[in-house]
């Protein structure tokens, strides 16, 4: 069993089904997955941009989809803070993956998808970063 870690960005596209729903399901079914305070943090900051371009019963459906996959996930407390990233708003994500010792980082963000496995590995992160689709293609 792998230790994933999705971002904010892959939770909200599952909650919308279809095709993106696909490496969520998986990483659920087969997989522990983790979040941390602060994946929640962007979550409910996604959610309240989201909810001017969404009508009341499409911003509660999604919520509660959210709140279902995310009541899946084991919650962890990150101490330690990685600054790697190009972007340091998705350096959360890489403590996090350190803090669960993660086999896998599901994100689209090319700020992540851009980090070297030997950089990673530098600061003490054996975690692989991948796209939905690859995590699909690897882990199946």
């Amino acid at each position: 069993m792998a230790r994933v870690v999705m971002d904010a960005n892959v939770i909200i596209s599952a909650a919308f089904g279809g095709k993106p729903l696909e490496a969520p399901i998986l990483a659920f079914r087969d997989h522990e997955v983790f979040v941390s305070e602060s994946v929640i943090g962007e979550l409910d900051h996604t959610l309240l941009k989201l909810s001017g371009k969404l009508s009341r019963d499409q911003r509660l459906f999604l919520e509660e989809r959210i709140h279902q996959i995310m009541g899946m996930a084991t919650c962890l407390q990150v101490s330690t803070h990685i600054t790697l990233s190009r972007d340091p708003g998705d350096d959360h994500y890489l403590s996090l993956c350190k803090a669960s010792n993660a086999d896998f980082l599901i994100t689209g963000d090319k700020d992540l998808l851009s980090i070297s496995q030997n950089d990673l590995e530098k600061n003490g992160i054996s975690t692989q970063i991948l796209t939905p689709t690859a995590f699909l293609t690897t882990t199946t």
